[in-house]
């Protein structure tokens, strides 16, 4: 067999990587596999520290990942973390399409890691509530859920209250649909010049979007950091969002959220926002 690829990490799995379409069925590297290699490491140096973070309270880590669907992610922190540095832990790929949920379970056996990874055909309402999943989990990931499934992946965070939570939100449109229908109002503020055209309209929701949930994680305790994934370039929704759980206080981001929403118009959305036992006792 010729040598591998310089790029490739000597401990991992040559057969996922194939798999997973990153090295070809000869062991080769192309140039749009190498960059998809190379996005591939650079969110990896994001989750790692967390994972190691997490490891250090405690050897059986559970990792959520919610939208798994081919679950890409969970078999790379598998074949980089899991399988060497936390044996113990287990990934647990959620995904309501039961076709890919399948795959992932078939390829899981084809490699030996089904002993630490499992696939849930579940709605994020049902993984909240279902027996299959721990009561305790340390790390939840969502990568490119579309529109409010990122948020259905924060609800599950916060009602499991995971230490760690990593996000790459795309294609959000429900805040851009609110701003759209209450324009004409907002117009008589000067502030709604921001989103009058459609396109900022659409700019702007998504990042307001990401602004409130920033701000929703900060009102439970969270800890935020908010960078970009360079080098993704396959996707324009490359913002990441990483939060840890550090029993921050509450109250000044809870008033924030509320405020920015009020300004907003977007009074209508608190309840989504305001998911879970409202900060301070205060009714969503």
């Amino acid at each position: 067999m010729s040598a591998l690829p310089p790029e490739i990490r000597p401990e991992q799995s040559i057969e996922l990587l194939k798999q997973l379409h990153i090295l070809t069925r000869d062991g080769k590297l192309n140039q749009d596999s190498r960059r998809k290699l190379k996005q591939v490491y650079h969110l990896y140096q994001f989750i790692e520290p967390l994972l190691a973070e997490a490891l250090a309270a405690r050897p059986d880590i559970q990792l959520v990942d919610h939208g798994a669907g081919k679950s890409y992610l969970g078999f790379i922190l598998h074949d980089l973390f899991f399988k060497q540095h936390a044996p113990a832990g287990r990934i647990h790929g959620i995904e309501t399409r039961d076709e890919l949920v399948m795959s992932s379970r078939r390829l899981a056996d084809k490699l030996g890691f089904s002993a630490s990874m499992r696939f849930h055909g579940l709605t994020v309402a049902e993984s909240i509530e279902s027996e299959h999943l721990p009561g305790h989990i340390d790390v939840v990931t969502a990568l490119h859920a579309c529109n409010t499934a990122t948020d259905d992946a924060i609800r599950f965070a916060l009602a499991k209250q995971a230490r760690f939570i990593v996000l790459v939100p795309c294609c959000q449109a429900e805040v851009a649909a609110v701003l759209r229908k209450n324009k004409q109002q907002a117009l008589r503020n000067g502030l709604a010049e921001l989103w009058r055209h459609p396109i900022h309209t659409r700019e702007f929701g998504s990042h307001v979007t990401n602004v409130l949930r920033c701000l929703q994680l900060e009102a439970h305790g969270y800890q935020v950091t908010v960078t970009e994934l360079v080098g993704w370039e396959h996707s324009m929704k490359n913002e990441l969002i990483i939060a840890s759980y550090k029993g921050l206080p509450r109250g000044r981001a809870a008033e924030r959220l509320r405020g920015l929403l009020q300004t907003l118009g977007l009074e209508e959305l608190g309840g989504r926002f305001f998911a879970g036992e409202p900060p301070n006792g205060e009714a969503s």
